[in-house]
């Protein structure tokens, strides 16, 4: 094979590797194998042009079209034979467009949605081709790298926080490989190796200027890394990412994770709570609170509902009074101060808020504030660590007051964005049967809230419960079990198909009131629940989950808990309408949650302790794991030497013989084909000696010219320089004559040789004598160089042998 179809191949395989980083993407590893069979279409569309010894221009044109065909083959349109028709080019852009919306409906680590995989793939194999055309066609592998870190720039987008090192390590071992492939390729063709002052460099030698190379490559690594981790103005790195515990809430559901939340409501899926882990102490003069919010879905589709960027202007300039707004002119508010510290195991770039946020103070970073979606949002700070207060409005009013509201104009576009929804007869059937008798637009949405509940057959599960043979949102109203994102997403869905605009919030139930007056918010608080339009009373929220599965959950009078008695008044006020009371918890007493809301897993003395980390030992596992590792080369090193002094120690061989049944012992001793093996060995040992402590050997030397220039060069004498005497004496002796020397200390000699090079050698030659010697690194090289040359050759033969079958033949003979 030609440098430049191996150079093909390795840049193929390089590309694959910096491929790595997306595995943070998708949650699931389809791309991988979908991105796979594309590049090797396109490296062996490579190798077949370069074979048949096309232009650059008609390698290009194969690569191309090996990667039209292999995406047509892996998201067919179903109109195409093999080949993509025009239907085909028109499904891919859909796919594109639908990669489009799901970028803006999911967070990481994201489903294998065909657009996003289609994307991914399109991608990697066109970094593919570049990636070749630079290697085996320009010869310039470094600019390649330019591609291949695109590739990784998307992770460096998506996360807020760092990115998963190991896979930019896999990727970053995959673009020296390409370097090095072209190097080695170059190099060869220049003949032999040297090593800069004037020699050649046989092959068993180490070349300088190789191992200078390395040790700069080493060192220039370890800068890179270790340098971040020193400078104390960067933060969220390896360092913190190897000693800090804990995470942040999953995706959605109120599992740990990476600190990122997911802001999309799913028809279907499984809550996974395994640890309880704190988030947020929140301290306000509000009596009873709703919930703290950060977040809203407002794009509906089949899966469920996902979230539209939020866009605005800075915190402080985009807040502003709710009266002033002018979409919430018939509530009445009243105004209250919230006190907020979040721990750093809640990593997010959108800011927990009440309602209504106001004057918001001691906040770090840079945010921004969405006054439609009522979100505060920051492109790159997070809200790990921040100590912030502001200023928030609670609405009040009562059920009597929303059904006033009058439905909103046609040609609203409030009403257009928040009513889309994709058709479904179960959805529209039901809809149909709940609101036939309502006239009001709160009455609909108040007959869609009381459905589910326990007489209508709902209950709370941690996982939903599908057949495949229905929509998700028609699996979800037959089955009727779920948690908070399918109860969230299925009351928008139904609002928004009786003509009412509706979206998800997402934010943290009230929490666990703390006998200082404060409250503690949990991973097991993340919660979703349905905000639905009124015309001059804004968004008002319905949580349709069960409230007894619900962590500090709240009720409201326009909202209460299907499952107890209507109350008369409205719980998350923070000051009740006259004449009223609360709704949060009937006969309870001022503060109904204290030390836990009455859920399956309460937490005593109304805390949380922290959940036991394994961190430190997974640390302490991985050092001695990388010791255990650098011991190795020391290690084989200590058993061959321990292993040639007793081959060198004249033990007599014991055989048996034995005639008529008899058997006796015969006792040899030492011999000369046994002297011969304990020289060789002790030899052996002094080579190996000398390459640990960096002494030149010349093969051509005999070995007593060998004993002589070691005793000259390194200064021994008296024990070391006799030691190496009789070694060499020995080995000349066991070549060359006819009887070899017997009865030699050849152990005591290896000790005293080896001692005098310590006692000459610099303590950074005897530190990697000791450690990592040269000798066993050389023939590990050695013996992979050997190997990889037995596998190229039985690969030269097995291909000879392909080339010289004929099927020809096979059809004479069996004439």
């Amino acid at each position: 094979m030609t440098g430049r179809r191996r150079l093909g191949l390795i840049a193929a395989s390089a590309t694959l590797l910096s491929a790595a980083p997306l595995s943070a993407i998708f949650d699931t590893w389809t791309w991988l194998m979908e991105s796979l069979l594309t590049v090797i279409l396109i490296a062996g569309a490579a190798v077949a042009a370069r074979t048949l010894r096309f232009p650059t221009w008609a390698q290009t044109l194969a690569m191309v079209v090996a990667l039209v065909l292999a995406l047509t083959w892996i998201f067919p349109s179903g109109r195409e034979i093999l080949i993509p028709q025009p239907a085909t080019f028109s499904h891919f852009a859909d796919l594109i467009r639908q990669a489009g919306e799901d970028t803006r409906s999911y967070g990481v680590p994201v489903p294998d949605r065909e657009g996003l995989l289609f994307v991914a793939v399109l991608g990697i194999g066109a970094v593919a081709i570049v990636v070749d055309l630079l290697t085996a066609v320009f010869r310039r592998p470094a600019l390649a790298g330019l591609p291949m870190l695109a590739i990784y720039s998307i992770p460096v987008a998506v996360y807020l926080d760092s990115v998963p090192v190991f896979p930019f390590i896999i990727g970053a071992a995959g673009y020296l490989w390409l370097l090095v492939a072209d190097n080695v390729d170059r190099v060869r063709r220049f003949g032999r190796r040297f090593t800069g002052d004037g020699r050649d460099v046989d092959v068993w030698e180490p070349s300088p200027l190789a191992s200078a190379g390395r040790r700069l490559g080493v060192v220039g690594v370890l800068v890179a890394v270790l340098l971040p981790l020193a400078v104390p103005t960067v933060s969220g790195g390896l360092l913190s990412q190897l000693t800090q515990s804990g995470g942040g809430v999953g995706p959605g559901n109120g599992g740990t994770g990476n600190g990122r939340i997911n802001l999309f409501a799913a028809l279907s899926g499984q809550l996974n709570q395994n640890a309880t882990v704190n988030l947020i102490n929140v301290r306000t003069n509000e009596k009873e609170p709703f919930y703290l919010r950060f977040g809203v879905a407002d794009v509906l589709n089949a899966d469920g509902v996902g979230h539209t960027p939020p866009r605005g202007g800075p915190l402080g300039e985009s807040l502003a009074n709710p009266a002033e707004q002018g979409t919430t002119d018939r509530a009445t508010f009243t105004q209250y101060q919230a006190q907020v510290e979040v721990t750093d195991s809640l990593r997010q770039n959108m800011l927990p808020v009440y309602s209504y946020p106001a004057d918001v103070q001691g906040l770090k970073g840079n945010w921004q504030f969405d006054t439609g979606q009522q979100v505060a949002y920051s492109g790159r700070s997070t809200t790990g660590g921040q100590q912030y207060s502001f200023a928030y409005s609670r609405a009040r009013y009562s059920a009597a007051q929303l059904r006033t509201a009058e439905p909103l104009a046609e040609d609203d576009p409030l009403l257009r964005q928040y009513t889309a929804a994709p058709a479904d007869d179960t959805v529209q059937r039901r809809v149909a049967d709940l609101t036939e008798d309502e006239s009001t637009d709160y009455d609909k949405v108040r007959a869609i809230y009381d459905s589910f509940s326990s007489a209508e057959g709902f209950r709370y599960s941690q996982s939903t419960q599908t057949d495949g043979s229905a929509s998700e949102i028609a699996a979800f109203l037959t089955n009727k079990v779920g948690y908070c994102q399918q109860y969230a997403a299925a009351m928008t869905w139904m609002v928004r198909a009786s003509g009412i605009p509706a979206r998800v919030a997402f934010g943290f139930t009230r929490g666990t009131a703390q006998q200082d007056g404060s409250y503690q918010i949990t991973n097991r608080n993340a919660h979703a629940w349905t905000e639905v339009y009124f015309d001059g009373f804004g968004w008002v929220p319905f949580d349709a989950t069960p409230a007894a599965n619900v962590e500090g959950a709240a009720r409201s009078s326009w909202a209460p808990d299907v499952e107890r008695p209507e109350p008369e008044a409205s719980a998350s006020t923070g000051a009740a309408a006259p004449g009223t009371d609360s709704s949060a918890a009937p006969g309870r007493a001022e503060r109904p949650e204290l030390a836990n809301d009455g859920s399956e897993s309460s937490v005593e003395s109304g805390t949380v302790q922290e959940e036991s980390s394994w961190t430190p030992l997974l640390i302490a596992g991985g050092i001695a794991l990388l010791i255990a590792l650098l011991l190795v080369p020391a290690l084989r090193r200590a058993l061959v030497r321990r292993r040639r002094h007793a081959a060198t120690v004249g033990a007599p061989v014991t055989i048996s013989s034995g005639t008529g049944g008899a058997v006796s012992d015969i006792v040899v001793t030492t011999e000369s084909a046994r002297a011969r093996e304990d020289a060789h060995a002790a030899w052996d040992e002094l080579i190996d000696t000398m390459v640990d402590f960096r002494v030149p050997v010349d093969p051509t030397e005999t070995p007593r010219v060998t004993a002589q220039r070691l005793v000259k060069d390194n200064l021994l004498t008296g024990g070391p320089a006799d030691g190496a005497a009789l070694l060499g004496r020995a080995e000349e002796r066991a070549r060359y004559a006819r009887q070899p020397m017997q009865g030699a200390e050849l152990t005591s000699a290896l000790r005293d040789v080896r001692a005098g090079l310590a006692g000459t050698a610099t303590f950074r030659t005897k530190a990697r004598a000791t450690l990592l010697p040269p000798s066993v690194l050389l023939n590990w090289r050695l013996s992979l160089t050997e190997q990889s040359t037995r596998a190229a050759e039985a690969m030269t033969r097995l291909r000879d042998a392909a080339a010289r079958f004929s099927p020809r033949r096979l059809l004479s003979r069996a004439r």
